[in-house]
């Protein structure tokens, strides 16, 4: 069965393509992406909660400070992006932030 992806779009109209995964079974690589905390509103819609970046999923995800906050207003998923470059994945961070102003971003919105 193949991991289910869902397309997030910025403010700025570009896609991003993430992976779906259970918040509680998601075991990332050591890798740096772009990843969203969210809630699957209903079958195939999900609602961002956190959106972040990181230079290693692994690392930043074990425990994550904005994980409490996530949980807290209903995250059930975690959406992973795989990117090397830092400065492509602030950009994503901020441009899909500013379109969703997400409740657990204040630092961004």
């Amino acid at each position: 069965m193949s991991t289910p992806t869902i397309k997030w779009t910025g403010i700025s109209g570009k896609e991003y393509t993430y992976y779906i995964y259970s918040i509680d079974t998601f075991n990332p690589k050591a890798e740096g992406g772009n990843y969203v905390f969210g809630n699957e509103t209903k079958p195939g819609s999900h609602k961002p909660i956190y959106v972040g970046q990181t230079n290693d999923l692994k690392e930043r995800l074990g425990d994550h400070e904005k994980e409490t906050c996530a949980k807290r207003n209903g995250a059930t998923h975690i959406h992973a992006h795989l990117n090397g470059n830092k400065q492509l994945r602030l950009d994503e961070e901020k441009d899909i932030t500013k379109k969703w102003k997400p409740v657990c971003n204040e630092q961004l919105v």
